[in-house]
């Protein structure tokens, strides 16, 4: 592999002219907080209503155009790829709820799914075969959300419930990607429409037992759900009733029912602290019930269970007492809880869900996602003693792999339905009998032209942090890439190109899972890399602990450790290493590069949250002030301030290293999203303008979807594009 200049990429420079980044004003804006001034000449751009704000996000898009021009045939060429490996027309596995399967379609063509419906046999579990490219005599089309999306750029549904007597369908659309839905209630069974509609409704939806009244979820100024409404249909909007509001703005509010379909439950909870309160589904103008009032740091989720002799139970997961959290019972709401499950260290419970002859517990194992089934047993005491020695883990066929719950609408069944995969298992849909272990494979992802998962070879490594924790790192490579050492690990051949993915916030786990669109790096000599790093959530409660609040710098110390690492055992060189990561993982993107900027060839930051001490000082925004339990409060807390000014990857920007020479960043793809209201898309802005200030020779692109949010665009065709176009910048980067 020849090495690359560190002034300009491989080929973007070699047809002759190079376009000129665009550029805007410098405006000072003075920040002073416990007595530390700021200047930020970019603050202006804040403003998504200033035309010359518009402009600029327009001429950036021309640029990157413009620059990566030269890429184009390789973009053409990863786009096919991306695409013949993919069943365009394809159909979902049905998931039985009531007296109906429900399923979802898709066309080659169509860019959204279509969401179906037949009517199932009473008893009968197992679920229809259905053709992908005919349509069964019965079948019912609930929601085509090609229809919904002609006229609009974007489309996203944040909303489709139907009601519990299957007569009609709530669908909440969205269409500028800033995530406020219209609703609308639409017939199934031929009656006679209603004209229902609902603006500003956020993701939280419930139905209640008489099909008649729902209950939704609104968002504040800061895009913070605090209200909860009560619609009863046939009745105008102006006549909801507001049951629940939450003032705090810490915490949120969200709603759901339980699997029974028993109870409505409103969940309130902030990063750290949760209040639970419901009703009786059936009596759905009633008082919500406080079920246990909030405590400070003490988390708990909920499932309603009624046994074989029609007794009510709570299932409760909770970390009172319990870093990695416990599992408790009690049959009436006000009961002293009973053990079921104590605390395993290293061993996150994640969840319970019951049904009525089962539990599912979602956990971590080993630093991977899993799934526990444990049998309910006949008699007064459903439960029993020694739980666990009844259970069983669901298992993949490789490490590391990721085993998670999968839909499951039905809670008197025998089977459950789960989620199998991994770095080189194409992802499986399975049902799996809880009495005898009985795995029945219901689907597997097709990858067509082809694929032989021997070709590939996954596992995972340790890295000692600078503190002596050992952070995994879970990799995938070309079987012709990789040997095995004389101690069975895992190791290079020889040094390759490789991209190093990263998130470690949020106690949010990034698993190993299977992507047909990775194959196109993979057969191009590529290893792929997740760094688990600390502030994720792979290792247990304690792993989000060690990279949350004043802790945070560890996230990073450890994505550039691992980094190090796998130059330092011959992975890869710091000329072939690109680094990826979005949102707060974009967060982590940024500090990296500021920690060593000589480590990375290219690094991709999509929605990256790099202006992270100015969002946070500013409690308008959305979602700030329920953020600062993750990141602190650098208004109120001067430390706080001084651990985010450290890391914030626009305020650390710099033009020169310790000895003085001019810093040369890695080659950087940003993005941003107009209507993003989790990330401003100001920020990726502001980020790529201080980089080329520092150094003309800093090559930072930003592309900004202009009618899109959070998650990008929102057709699969439109995404596949973006993501060619994101894989060859790195394959130029890296590979050349």
């Amino acid at each position: 592999m020849s090495e690359p200049s560190p002034e300009a990429p491989h080929q973007l420079w070699q047809s002759g002219a190079v376009p000129t980044p665009p550029r805007v004003p410098q405006r000072p804006h003075t920040i002073l907080r416990h007595g530390d001034v700021r200047s930020d000449p970019y603050y202006w751009l804040m403003d998504r209503d200033d035309h010359e704000v518009l402009a600029h996000l327009r001429e950036e898009n021309a640029y990157l155009a413009e620059a990566l021009a030269p890429l184009k045939p390789l973009e053409n060429e990863l786009f096919e790829e991306i695409k013949k490996r993919i069943e365009e027309t394809d159909i979902s596995v049905p998931v039985l709820r009531g007296a109906w399967w429900y399923f979802e379609r898709t066309r080659e063509g169509l860019d959204y799914a279509i969401s179906c419906r037949v009517a199932s046999a009473p008893g009968d579990f197992t679920p229809p075969v259905i053709d992908a490219n005919s349509t069964l005599p019965d079948e019912q089309i609930i929601l085509d959300e090609n229809v919904e999306a002609e006229g609009h750029d974007f489309l996203s549904v944040g909303v489709l419930m139907v009601s519990p007597d299957d007569q009609w369908v709530a669908v909440g659309t969205d269409f500028e990607g800033n995530e406020r839905h219209h609703v609308t209630v639409r017939p199934l069974a031929g009656q006679t429409p209603i004209s229902d509609e609902l603006d500003d409704v956020y993701y939280g939806f419930a139905w209640a037992s008489d099909s008649r009244h729902f209950f939704y979820t609104r968002v504040d100024n800061a895009m913070r759900p605090w209200q909860l409404w009560r619609h009863e249909l046939g009745t105008p909007s102006s006549a909801d009733v507001l049951v629940y509001q939450e003032d705090d703005a810490q915490f949120n509010v969200s709603v759901g029912r339980s699997r029974d379909e028993a109870v409505i439950v409103i969940h309130v909870g902030s990063s750290s602290t949760t209040e639970l309160h419901f009703i009786d589904a059936a009596r759905p103008t009633d008082e919500f019930t406080l079920l246990e009032a909030r405590r400070q740091g003490i988390e708990y989720g909920v499932e309603h269970f009624i046994d074989a002799s029609a007794t009510a139970w709570w299932l409760k997961v909770t970390n009172e007492d319990a870093t990695d959290f416990r599992l408790l019972a009690r049959r009436t709401h006000d009961e002293p809880w009973t053990e079921l499950v104590g605390e395993r260290p290293g061993n996150r419970l994640d969840g319970v869900d019951a049904f009525k002859s089962f539990l599912a517990l979602s956990e971590r194992h080993e630093g991977c996602s899993a799934v526990r089934l444990v049998p309910i047993l006949e008699g007064d005491d459903p439960f029993g003693t020694n739980l666990l020695a009844r259970s069983y883990l669901v298992e993949g066929d490789a490490s590391p792999s990721t085993v998670a719950l999968s839909a499951n609408a039905t809670y008197d069944t025998a089977q459950i339905r789960v989620l199998i995969t991994s770095l080189v298992t194409p992802r499986l849909v399975a049902d799996v009998v809880v009495a005898s272990g009985e795995v029945l494979v219901r689907k597997q992802q097709q990858v067509l032209g082809g694929y032989d998962q021997s070709h590939y070879v996954t596992g995972r490594l340790w890295v000692i942090a600078s503190d002596g924790v050992k952070v995994p790192v879970s990799l995938v490579a070309s079987r012709d890439l990789v040997e095995l050492d004389e101690h069975g690990e895992l190791r290079a051949k020889a040094p390759a190109p490789l991209l190093l993915y990263g998130y470690g916030s949020y106690e949010i786990s990034i698993d190993p899972a299977f992507s047909s669109l990775r194959l196109s790096l993979l057969d191009r000599g590529v290893i792929f890399a997740i760094a688990h790093v600390r502030g994720g959530g792979e290792m247990g409660r304690s792993w989000y602990e060690m990279g949350k609040l004043a802790q945070k710098p560890t996230t990073f110390s450890d994505f550039v450790r691992v980094a190090r690492e796998l130059v330092a055992r011959g992975w890869t060189t710091p000329e072939h290493l690109a680094a990826r990561g979005g949102s707060a993982g974009g967060l982590l993107m940024g500090a990296a590069m500021n920690l060593a900027p000589d480590l990375f060839r290219c690094v991709v930051a999509e929605v990256p949250f790099v202006d992270a001490l100015t969002t946070m000082l500013d409690e308008t925004l959305p979602l700030t002030i329920g953020e600062w339990e993750e990141w602190g409060n650098p208004e109120a807390s001067s430390s706080a301030y001084r651990t985010m000014k450290s890391y914030s990857p626009y305020d650390n920007v710099r033009a020169t290293n310790d000895d003085g020479s001019v810093r040369t960043y890695p080659h950087l793809f940003a993005a941003g999203g107009l209507n993003d209201s989790r990330v401003g898309f100001w920020e990726p802005a502001k980020w790529v303008l201080k980089l080329r200030d520092v150094n003309p020779a800093n090559v930072a692109y930003l592309k900004t979807e202009l009618g899109a949010g959070h998650g990008g665009p929102s057709g699969r065709y439109d995404a596949w594009r973006d993501e060619a176009q994101v894989l060859a910048f790195i394959v130029d980067q890296i590979t050349n």
